[in-house]
């Protein structure tokens, strides 16, 4: 339903799930697999992700060589990799709270542009501390980001496009992800340096995206025609808590958790090394299944999106957290280059499920309405899984000297995951069940700027 003082003019108005904004663009992009239906803040968000991605990965490997050339240990070179994440970790309940106070947009548009800032000024820093000190302010602005463009993608779709709206946002991160090792090796052969300024002029045009592409974004409330479900008048805490007593949030938390211990921490930190020192292989193949994931993940992504929309949000919890088990599982056993690949292969497949699954049920948590906190202790599970991951993985290997062992605890934990995803109550509810109440515009019910 479209409220009345809306404006019928304003063609990137964000009135109804299935209804879009016109233009030569967005019809050439709806008629992409990804983004068939979608509306056109989906796609911008992916563009937003896709700058992010590629220039992360393009400072990426830049940071610990570049904090080397101050003298410190290998130990100290690494902590500028683990401050971001620690200081993603830490801002990420205040990036909820600050979304609630100011909006999605704000906070999104402030998150990129401090990263940016932060990344140009590291690209300068003349000592070792200020290397450190810029990249956790960087980690606090990535916060601000992670939240807000989630909790933004949750609110501009309806119940029957979240999965596949998780998924195209994802597409964007992808995509980065593949092209920036290509580019990165290039620049850092230039310059030690120029790696942080090109991340900052990455994330600049992300911010330039987000703040005139999105300026005129109208966001309404979607209310439930359950009366029970309608919570006005609750503060963003208790509504967190009142989340917390919710099975299916709470299996979301643990997916994303696990998610990140076995996915992310594994495949960063201990994969490459099984690699070279398992399997006897160049450190090029650390490259090469990375690159195999991605292909295989790339055509999964709509698949598991439509899953997730129309079957439901367990079925793809369960394929996801099943078909991760079964990926840690193949490489635990393999000791030749093609079952590192198959088992890569198989990991990118279950990433497209892990992708849609748990956002969306965040999404069916929150009904489409702004809970920054909900949102962002979803977000903090995976940081916690992913800095949790390489430092529990690394201590199993140098203790037992087997990193099989090390890819069974994490099959263990996607096992105890899936487990409580084929437990959990449905929340996909369809479209017809939900309503849009009033543009979330002027002062909400506890006093917040509901207008970004």
């Amino acid at each position: 339903m479209t409220d009345p003082d809306a404006d019928p003019d304003a063609d990137d108005a964000v009135v109804d799930a299935g209804e879009q904004p016109s233009g030569a663009l967005h019809g050439w992009i709806g008629r992409t697999a990804l983004f068939e239906g979608m509306p056109r803040e989906v796609f911008i968000l992916s563009i937003v992700s896709f700058c992010v991605a590629l220039g992360f990965g393009i400072v990426g490997p830049a940071i610990p060589i570049f904090a080397d050339e101050f003298g410190v240990s290998a130990l100290w070179a690494s902590a500028v990799v683990s401050v971001f994440a620690l200081m993603r970790l830490v801002g990420a309940l205040p990036a909820g709270w600050l979304v609630d106070r100011v909006g999605e947009r704000i906070t999104l548009a402030t998150g990129l542009v401090i990263v940016a800032v932060s990344s140009a000024l590291a690209g300068f820093s003349g000592s070792y501390s200020q290397l450190l000190v810029l990249r956790g302010v960087g980690g606090l602005g990535s916060a601000m980001f992670s939240v807000s463009s989630l909790a933004l993608l949750l609110r501009i779709v309806g119940p029957d496009q979240r999965g596949r709206a998780a998924n195209a946002y994802q597409s964007g991160f992808l995509i980065g992800g593949v092209v920036s090792p290509a580019i990165g090796g290039l620049v850092l052969g230039i310059s030690i340096r120029l790696p942080f300024f090109l991340y900052a002029v990455t994330l600049g045009a992300a911010s330039v995206v987000v703040i005139v592409m999105l300026a005129h974004t109208r966001l309404h409330e979607r209310v439930s025609k359950k009366p029970d479900a309608v919570r006005a008048g609750r503060g963003s805490w208790s509504l967190l808590r009142e989340a917390l007593r919710n099975r299916s949030y709470v299996t979301a938390l643990a997916v994303n958790l696990g998610n990140g211990f076995a996915s992310f921490g594994l495949r960063s930190a201990i994969i490459p090394l099984f690699v070279v020192n398992g399997l006897g292989l160049d450190k090029a193949w650390a490259g090469w299944g990375a690159f195999a994931s991605a292909v295989i993940q790339f055509p999964f992504l709509v698949r598991a999106g439509r899953l997730s929309d129309t079957r439901g949000r367990r079925l793809a919890l369960m394929i996801g957290t099943g078909v991760t088990f079964v990926g840690l599982i193949v490489l635990a056993l393999t000791g030749a280059w093609w079952g590192y690949l198959l088992a890569m292969g198989v990991l990118g497949a279950a990433a497209a499920f892990l992708g849609a699954g748990p956002s969306a049920v965040v999404g069916d948590v929150t009904e489409g309405r702004r809970e920054g906190p909900v949102v962002a202790t979803f977000q903090m599970m995976s940081d916690v899984g992913a800095v949790a991951g390489p430092l529990v993985a690394g201590a199993i290997v140098a203790s037992t000297g087997s990193y099989s062992i090390g890819f069974l605890v994490g099959a263990a934990v996607l096992a105890l995951t899936f487990v409580m995803s084929a437990t959990m109550p449905e929340t996909l509810r369809h479209a017809e069940e939900v309503e849009l109440g009033t543009p979330a515009t002027g002062e909400g019910p506890d006093g917040q700027t509901a207008v970004t």
